[in-house]
């Protein structure tokens, strides 16, 4: 059987984890020639203006769907899949899933779809909505994490889903030099840094981070990377709290690796989460972190330096960056940190798993491998 041809559906392409997953599913792919990318929302030319990343991004489609439902860009994305030549998409996310999925079955293809959280579930309009969609389009159901499997067994316990983790390129987060990171992002070099990596929006609870930060000895700094809407109401907060001088607003990082290399420990204060890619990205760079333990995040943290505290305590957050602070991360530690990244959350080994059930979505098509039917 030829390699298959896979579109990986997103919502819309924009700094993120899931974004960023999708994009590392193609280039990281055996052959990449074989993956497209394609954004419901936007225009290539906006998407790229606001993620530069896009910009080298090869086989990129984007369908400038409207806000609410929109049946025609069904018929659409299903014309791009024949055209294509797809024999698999890959969806993230509910919407995704819907628009996916039903032009998958116009179009002849197989359907793998990665749920990457499942704090919804408990909503009952959602659970229904995403039940319905799981059992009406017959997706092979891919979990991001042990902890979202469960959720979607114990809400939705007439399917069956698989576990994939959540990986990033080794190869690419690595450690690096301090000093020459620091420099390149501007940041101080002769204090101790405190770094997130993460959109200013409240689910990801930087107040909360803040708030912990501001309990910190005054010459610990902390360094935010990423945009969101937030970004004035934070620069607000920490100006009320005397911090401003120490919290660095970085906004959108085009070279995360030497984010990671610049800080000393990474932090994650957030209230919701599927199984996050920037703590194994820290981590892979040698760095601690200290997570709230939501979702699947105590999967992604090295269980013998990295910290867990309960979300939204302030004061156990501040406690556990104080430690970590304090107790520095040695080499033991960075080389503990990688490890465990390269062991259960390298992208090889999940493109690996990934491709076996794109190959088997297609034995459930009934197809030859040799496209979608035209």
């Amino acid at each position: 059987m030829k390699q298959p041809v896979i579109a990986q559906i997103a919502q819309q392409l924009a700094p993120g984890g899931i974004e960023t997953m999708v994009l590392d599913l193609q280039s990281g792919a055996d052959n990449p020639e074989q993956v497209h990318i394609i954004s419901l929302e936007g225009t290539e030319a906006s998407l790229k203006e606001n993620w530069p990343r896009l910009q080298n991004i090869p086989r990129l489609h984007a369908l400038n769907k409207q806000p609410g439902i929109q049946m025609s860009t069904i018929h659409q994305l299903a014309d791009l899949l024949r055209s294509l030549k797809v024999d698999v998409v890959h969806t993230h996310h509910v919407g995704p899933m819907l628009y996916g999925g039903l032009a998958a079955k116009l179009a002849g293809c197989g359907h793998v779809h990665t749920e990457h959280d499942a704090w919804h579930l408990a909503n009952l309009k959602r659970r229904i909505l995403v039940g319905t969609f799981f059992h009406l389009l017959r997706p092979t159901v891919i979990a991001d994490a042990r902890l979202v499997s469960q959720s979607i067994q114990r809400y939705i316990p007439m399917f069956s889903t698989e576990v994939i983790m959540n990986g990033i390129s080794t190869e690419r987060f690595q450690p690096g030099d301090q000093s020459q990171a620091r420099h390149y992002l501007g940041l101080p070099t002769d204090v101790p840094i405190i770094g997130c990596a993460a959109r200013l929006t409240p689910v990801k609870s930087h107040d909360i981070l803040l708030s912990a930060f501001a309990r910190l000895p005054g010459h610990t700094h902390l360094a935010l990377a990423g945009g969101g809407e937030l970004e004035t109401t934070l620069r607000e907060q920490a100006a009320s709290l005397g911090i401003s001088d120490r919290v660095h607003f970085l906004g959108v990082v085009q070279n995360m690796p030497l984010f990671f290399q610049a800080i000393d420990v990474f932090c994650l204060a957030s209230q919701r989460e599927g199984l996050p890619l920037s703590p194994l990205e820290a981590q892979s760079c040698g760095r601690n972190v200290v997570l709230t333990d939501v979702g699947g995040c105590s999967e992604a943290t090295a269980p013998d330096y990295g910290l867990l505290v309960p979300a939204g305590d302030i004061d156990s957050l501040s406690t556990a960056l104080q430690r970590q602070l304090n107790e520095g991360c040695t080499d033991s530690a960075r080389l503990s940190a990688r490890t465990f990244v390269k062991e259960h959350g390298d992208m090889k080994r999940m493109i690996a798993q990934y491709q076996r059930f794109y190959r088997h979505s297609i034995g459930q098509q009934g197809t030859s491998g040799e496209g979608c039917d035209a």
